[in-house]
């Protein structure tokens, strides 16, 4: 238990290492990433007997399918610079009886990524509870790192948001203004005509900003519209190029004016059409190309050759 905690802080330790050092504001030519979200220890059993308000008992299945997706990244080539884990890193709740177990496994199936593939943390909302408090949020930063941050990456600028602040801070409101007024810092100092502006700016956050249209009804699996528009507005002034995200366990998402909205189906529990898989993210000077792989695809084939081949530009 021990090694496979000591595996995962030295893990933690290089999320950050080579992702923040001065070089890496400059572009260097095209590069990817990969994008994952939900792994959600313990949710397949919950769901399967209509029990998910409940933490579940059993996540050998989701404990699987994340090695997979480990053992499949390991062997791209050439390697991601990243992987990001887009949130509802466990199903239990914070304070729920099987929290510590259903965390402590994650991290060992986290342990096998190659020490050369920094990890990226986002935190959901079963990760801090639909409704967070301080307490919830310093337990989920003590196990998984800051639930907020910026790093940089081969010029391109990565901001990770904590969306439930957005979604509902009713129980922590100082903590939903300190991000709201390190996020506005972020934004409003970036200047695309000065020297060390990013080639792009990108959003990781758990719930979505929407669905499928940015004036669709509030639900469940996106934010609500006025928090939403304004989020839209702010990242569309500061030319943000994309926003990352997971939480509706299926692939959707859209484009407004120019800033792409991807929703990313889940590593574990399927609640739509869609097979378990993550996402490979290739960016260039121009753009930001992204395709859902399935683990099986990619374990078989690797990423897709007409992405492969972008990174050669």
């Amino acid at each position: 238990m021990a090694q496979a905690e000591d595996i995962f802080l030295r893990t933690k330790h290089r999320t950050f290492r080579g992702l923040t050092e001065d070089i890496e504001h400059e572009w260097t030519g095209p590069f990817y990433f990969i994008q994952a979200a939900d792994p959600q220890l313990g949710l397949m059993k919950a769901q399967r007997e209509g029990d998910c308000d409940g933490g579940g008992d059993e996540w050998t299945e989701e404990v699987d399918l994340t090695k997979q997706a480990v053992a499949a990244m390991n062997q791209l080539r050439p390697r991601p610079r990243f992987m990001v884990l887009c949130g509802d890193l466990v199903h239990a709740m914070p304070g729920t009886i099987f929290r510590d177990d259903q965390e402590r496994d994650l991290k060992m199936a986290l342990s096998g990524t190659d020490p050369s593939i920094p990890l990226v943390f986002v935190s959901g909302n079963h990760d801090l509870g639909n409704t967070p408090t301080p307490k919830t949020v310093a337990q989920y930063c003590s196990a998984w790192g800051d639930d907020y941050f910026s790093f940089w990456v081969g010029g391109v600028l990565f901001l990770v948001l904590n969306s439930q602040l957005f979604y509902d801070a009713s129980a922590c409101p100082q903590l939903k203004e300190s991000q709201e007024t390190w996020l506005e810092e972020q934004l409003s100092k970036i200047s695309f005509s000065s020297s060390t502006a990013p080639k792009h700016i990108i959003v990781f956050q758990h719930i979505p900003l929407y669905i499928k249209n940015h004036d669709e009804e509030d639900d469940y699996f996106n934010l609500q519209r006025e928090v939403r528009q304004k989020l839209i507005d702010r990242f569309k002034k500061a030319g943000v190029k994309a926003v990352f995200s997971g939480h509706y366990h299926r692939n959707a998402g859209g484009c407004n004016d120019g800033l792409d909205m991807v929703v990313s189906s889940a590593i574990g529990c399927q609640l739509g059409e869609d097979t378990h898989g993550v996402r490979v993210v290739v960016v260039t000077a121009d753009q930001v190309i992204h395709r859902y792989h399935t683990l099986d695809q990619m374990k078989k084939e690797g990423m897709d050759e007409d992405l492969r081949k972008l990174l050669q530009a």
